[in-house]
This record gives structure tokens, sequence and C-alpha cells, in this order.
């Protein structure tokens, strides 16, 4: 699980070419897709905004209602992304690929955030079902760029410039 979670990018890298062959964009699919997806960068940008990775527990922001928004926000992109490829077999990968390798990040951050907060990370789990702790923190951009989020931003805009091109390649050449 471990090398699941942290090779997760990399796997991302040989995932991403299959699903560029396998979609067969049309302008309507990128458009609802990139409205999915731009949502899903909105959530982790705003988680972005109030976490310090591997420094604390943050109680914050969508922390208040969702125990990894980051990850939730990468699995909504990951629908935009499916819905723009317009492909079954291009979304099953994409959801296949999500599920595992969130699945392995998901465990294996959990695992490190206990070993290194022990009970306050404890605390926050209880905080989560209701017994509130008050912390709170205003959204920073500078937080959300310390924590590189503009890379997420990036790849899901280069990602859908590139099903854009194959879109208008395909229409050009009747694929």
């Amino acid at each position: 699980m471990e090398f699941l979670a942290r090779f997760r990018v990399a796997l991302g890298w040989v995932f991403a070419p299959l699903v560029f062959i396998l979609a067969n964009p049309s302008t309507e699919s990128i458009f609802v897709g990139a409205i999915v997806g731009f949502v899903g960068e909105a959530i982790r940008i705003w988680a972005a905004g109030h976490v310090n990775k591997a420094r604390e527990v943050t109680s914050s922001g969508p922390y208040r209602y969702f125990a990894h928004p980051l990850y939730i926000g990468s699995s909504v992109m990951g629908v935009g992304l499916a819905l723009a490829s317009a492909n079954p077999l291009a979304a099953a990968l994409i959801v296949v690929y999500l599920a595992v390798t969130l699945r392995a990040a998901i465990r294996n951050e959990e695992a490190f955030l206990r070993k290194t907060f022990g009970a306050e990370y404890d605390l926050y789990r209880r905080w989560r079902r209701g017994t509130p702790n008050g912390a709170a923190r205003r959204f920073s951009v500078a937080r959300a760029m310390e924590n590189r989020e503009y890379r997420a931003l990036a790849g899901l805009v280069a990602a859908l410039l590139l099903l854009t091109v194959k879109q208008r390649i395909m229409g050009r050449f009747g694929g």
C-alpha cells in the first residue's frame, strides 16, 4: 500500500496516456468535464489554503466537514476528466486508478497522522463525529501556493487542453 501511496502521481503518468488514447472527447463532454473538474480543483484549493501538511492536524475550512478534502477534490477532478474523455473504458481506468491509489494514500496518511500526532489526531477524529474543538483558521492563498496546489490546477488544465486538441484533430479528420 505504501508503494501505491508514494508513487500515485508517477502511476498517473502511466494511466494518463492510456486514457488519452481511449478518449473520444466532444465539445460538450469537455465542457461538462471541465466544469466538474474545476469544482474538484476548487475543493482542493480550499483545502490546501487551510492545511499545513505534515505539521499539524487541521480542522478548519473543508476539514470541518471531510477528513480528506484534498482526496475528495482529486476524485471530483477525476470524474470531470472521465466525463471529458467520453469513453467508458477511459472512465473505468480513471476510477480504478483513483480508487486504488487514493485508498492507499488515505491509509498511509492516517497511519502517519496517528503516529506523528497521536492523541491530537484521535481528538480530531472524535471532533469530526460531533465533538467540536473550536480550532479555526482563515483560508490563505499563500498557504495553498506553499502546498503547491498550482500543480494540480496545471495538470487539470493540461489534460483538458490535450483532450481539446484531440477533439479538434478528430473533428478535422473525421475521427
